[in-house]
């Protein structure tokens, strides 16, 4: 999505450009930015880039940081571990619910999403990695039908997405979380608890990583 996709009013086409710079690891945490400094990095006026950071600061997606800054915010310990608790809370029981009532074409969906995310791993390409990454799991829990645990959900990877692209960085690609094919496999079967434990383990692979890689 872009801004200058003519589908959504300019402020949230804006506000979906700047949570995908964050989300995608563009702006690094700790990285401080200005209103003016996104305003030309999106190409927008200083009005929809204002009204975006706030809501990204509501969401825990950057911090106030004083003389107009903010900044993606580093992930300390605590802070890793109430995001995870959060995630093992939620997004299994999405993918439960998810693969309850799944069609043939949202199974089609998964497969073409998790292509991408293999492409990404097999060639090294952590940005793309991060960007297929989201759209999967994104794709599976809106089947879910729960658009509440989907907002809450948005605000968990906005707030560790940052960091995951550190800890690519760190790692490469090979070794990142990718419990996507035996996600597919448990859906394809109609095994709805099947599909919750790989996603549950697809989530503590992505854990051991960040904790291994930041030093928690």
């Amino acid at each position: 999505m872009t801004a200058s996709d003519p589908k959504l009013p300019e402020h949230e086409a804006i506000y979906k450009k700047i949570r995908n710079m964050i989300l995608f690891g563009e702006v690094l945490p700790g990285q401080g930015v200005t209103i003016l400094g996104l305003k030309d990095a999106v190409g927008a006026g200083v009005t929809p880039v204002r009204e975006a950071i706030r809501r990204l600061t509501a969401e825990g997606a950057l911090e106030a940081l004083g003389n107009r800054r903010v900044c993606v915010p580093e992930l300390s310990p605590q802070r890793i571990d109430e995001i995870y608790f959060a995630r093992f809370a939620l997004e299994p029981k999405m993918a439960q619910l998810a693969a309850e009532q799944i069609t043939e074409d949202g199974i089609a969906l998964l497969e073409a999403l998790d292509a991408k995310v293999d492409q990404a791993i097999e060639t090294g390409n952590i940005e793309a990695y991060l960007e297929s990454n989201f759209r999967f799991h994104f794709a599976l829990y809106d089947m879910a039908g729960t658009p509440i645990l989907r907002k809450i959900v948005t605000s968990l990877w906005l707030q560790f997405g940052p960091s995951l692209r550190v800890v690519s960085g760190r790692f490469g690609t090979s070794n990142l979380p990718d419990m996507h094919s035996e996600t597919i496999e448990a859906l394809r079967r109609g095994d709805a608890a099947a599909a919750a434990r790989a996603i549950e383990e697809d989530i503590q692979q992505g854990l051991d990583l960040m904790t291994q890689a930041l030093g928690s």
